[in-house]
């Protein structure tokens, strides 16, 4: 039985610039984090004597003879990947909904490889999981989707991703003081709007916007550095105006990025102390993250009403192999 651990991500500047038609021109480059919500996939050989080879679990429970009958795609298609020919048993847990703008579709994708090179006893780096969750998704599954959620989740920790115009890219960890971090966190609230989408979808109308959109996309790029400076010394409060500032630039990329009951989740959050924040993820649903100073967040509790909040803290460990047990005799006798 293997275990992996892999967090989700809170991407705080620069998201946009990690689609391929925008970096392959411009580069890109963003500052993002990891939290204390993660995606757990176990991973285990099924024993023969069950009824079908192959046991999948995650919003459904499928039972199936062949990996190719899979429905869920990247469980699938990351067998394949490796090829796993053996039958398997699989589960997916999460601490938090899917398609709400955490990453956690390539969380699941980075612990789901991460898990399986476990099950075949192999030792990979996080550069390596992130190089082939892009692959396994853009490639494979042929998915609209950005790279900057698979380098995250798999490396962890507060970083500054340079991406260059060949695909290529660095993770640069952001040295901050844990009084500082501590501050920055006293700072943030995470709220769920109600609304889950596919990012994919979202994603695919920003990227057809993008050749449109330059002026916006460079001003939301340029941000990285000058967010970098406020949060390693400058006034806490500034960084909160930079993220209203990034919302309304990344709101005017697609109509499909926000909607009525966003904006009015979020200018209800402001007009109760917020100094900024943002929707989370591609858009269109998901978490919205709030930045406001400790003493106003009780008003913006009880302006926001029912809305669930997540309280997180910084996670620095990036994905993880947690529990790992081959048996006596190793997994199917090996």
């Amino acid at each position: 039985m293997i275990i992996s651990r892999t967090p989700f991500r809170i991407s705080f500047f620069g998201g946009g610039t990690d689609y391929a038609p925008w970096y392959r021109e411009h580069g890109g480059k963003l500052l993002t984090t990891t939290f204390n919500r993660y995606c757990y996939i176990s991973a285990r050989y099924l024993p023969p004597f069950f009824e079908k080879r192959s046991r999948i679990v995650w919003s459904r429970i499928e039972l199936v003879d062949r990996a190719a009958d899979i429905q869920h795609p990247a469980v699938r298609a990351g067998l394949q990947f490796l090829g796993i020919d053996e039958g398997v048993e699989i589960h997916h847990d999460g601490d938090l909904p899917a398609r709400t703008g955490l990453g956690s579709s390539s969380a699941f994708t980075v612990g789901l490889l991460h898990a399986l090179y476990g099950l075949k006893r192999e030792m990979v780096s996080k550069a390596r999981l992130a190089r082939e969750a892009i692959y396994l998704e853009q490639e494979l599954l042929k998915e609209k989707v950005g790279i900057q959620d698979q380098i995250q989740v798999a490396h962890g920790g507060i970083n500054v991703i340079t991406i260059r115009t060949d695909g290529e890219y660095d993770v640069s960890p952001v040295i901050v003081s844990p009084e500082r971090r501590q501050a920055l966190s006293d700072h943030m609230m995470l709220f769920f709007t109600g609304i889950s989408r596919f990012a994919s979808e979202v994603a695919a109308a920003q990227v057809k916007a993008i050749p449109d959109k330059q002026q916006e996309l460079r001003a939301i790029g340029a941000m990285v550095d000058e967010a970098l400076k406020v949060m390693t010394g400058g006034e806490l409060a500034d960084f909160g105006r930079m993220l209203h500032e990034s919302w309304q630039l990344k709101r005017s990329l697609s109509p499909a990025i926000s909607n009525e009951r966003i904006d009015g989740v979020y200018e209800t959050a402001r007009r109760a102390g917020a100094i900024g924040g943002k929707l989370l993820g591609a858009g269109g649903g998901g978490f919205m993250l709030i930045f406001a100073p400790p003493e106003r967040q009780a008003r913006i509790r009880e302006a926001l009403g029912g809305l669930l909040e997540i309280p997180f803290e910084f996670e620095f460990a990036g994905s993880q192999i947690i529990y790992c047990d081959y048996g006596e005799r190793g997994a199917h006798g090996r």
